[in-house]
């Protein structure tokens, strides 16, 4: 990127996050596969999730995400011409689920797309949105980050089937006060890692033809070994990237996968498990809404406070990692903690 000094500053200006109704705790699964409640939280660190009912799909999780921002900031989209929408699980390849949500929420005419790298997607759409803004093509820009990963997750697949879960999470990518935002980011991919957690689409097998099959995948002890050593990878190097170290951040926002993945990683950090925002217990992996609706939550319950430090790493599908550095602004509407919060700001 150009020299930080002359960037503008640019942030997260409105959040919002929804998750279905539907409560499916661990005992669910106990009798269907060769699982229990027990084994499942103490591997994971997972208790329960949520699932979409049968008539809701991504774009309407999205949707609600939005529509919670809205709640809490009416004004929070005044001014946004673009909308990105990380998933794995759209209503369609085409119309984008960007584009669905867009219609529903009062931005038709704005660009519109999707950004797939599955749990990874959030961020990296944090950057593609600050890269849009820099280049003069958008004045703000909403990310969203939603799945419905029950619709396409084998539910009598041990390997998968108590990890994920439905939700989503909205932000506003804007100017901020000087000062604050955006510090840097660090993305990456590596094809070769893709026969460890895919998702067939149009062709039934890898290059080098590896068989999908016709749910999502996933090698979990290559996924793991890959995750411990890319978060920690990829925050040291955006660490010195934006000129800090780990005692500089005063709370890592980690891609909600597997709890022991984030212990091993807040290791590599330094630093202890309490400065890191974990919500896994009750949402299971929800891919790309996972570090919105863990930043959102950790916001609302006055945790995450003005001039802060954050840190947010990801990994997932491609395989694919992101790293993002932020002073956090807590000046908008939707970005104070809400009246019930146990934690004054």
């Amino acid at each position: 990127m150009s020299d930080p000094a002359a960037r503008p500053s640019l942030g997260i200006t409105a959040l919002g996050m929804y998750v279905p109704d539907r409560v499916v705790p661990n005992a669910e699964f106990e009798a269907r596969i060769d699982t229990n409640a027990d084994w499942i939280e103490s591997r994971t660190g997972i208790r329960e999730r949520r699932f979409a009912a049968p008539e809701q799909f991504t774009s309407d999780v999205g949707v609600m995400a939005v529509r919670n921002m809205l709640e809490r900031d009416p004004q929070a989209l005044q001014g946004v011409d673009a909308i990105i929408c990380a998933t794995v699980s759209p209503d369609a390849l085409m119309p984008s689920t960007a584009a669905l949500i867009g219609m529903q929420v009062g931005l038709v005419g704005a660009a519109a797309f999707d950004l797939s790298t599955a749990c990874s997607g959030f961020v990296y759409g944090l950057s593609v949105a600050q890269g849009l803004i820099m280049s003069g093509a958008a004045r703000r820009v909403l990310v969203v980050g939603a799945e419905a990963l029950s619709k396409i997750v084998d539910q009598d697949d041990r390997n998968t089937a108590i990890l994920f879960g439905d939700g989503a999470g909205a932000a506003v990518v804007g100017p901020v006060p000087a000062g604050y935002g955006f510090q840097e980011f660090v993305m990456g991919a590596d094809g070769n890692g893709g026969s460890s957690l895919y998702l067939r689409c149009v062709a039934p097998t890898l290059p080098g033809g590896f068989d999908m099959g016709h749910s999502v995948g996933m090698n979990g002890r290559e996924v793991f070994k890959f995750a411990v050593r890319v978060l920690g990878e990829s925050g040291a190097q955006v660490l010195a990237k934006s000129g800090l170290t780990s005692a500089d951040v005063d709370w890592v926002i980690p891609h909600q996968a597997n709890v022991r993945i984030i212990e091993a990683a807040m290791d590599r950090f330094g630093l202890p498990m309490e400065r890191a925002v974990v919500n896994l217990d009750r949402y299971g992996n929800t891919s790309s809404a996972t570090v919105p609706m863990a930043l959102d939550e950790a916001v609302q319950d006055g945790r995450v406070q003005d001039g802060q430090q954050l840190l947010l790493i990801a990994f997932g599908g491609g395989l694919s990692w992101v790293a993002g550095t932020m002073k956090w602004w807590g000046g908008a509407p939707s970005l104070k903690p809400a009246p019930h919060a146990g934690v004054s700001a």
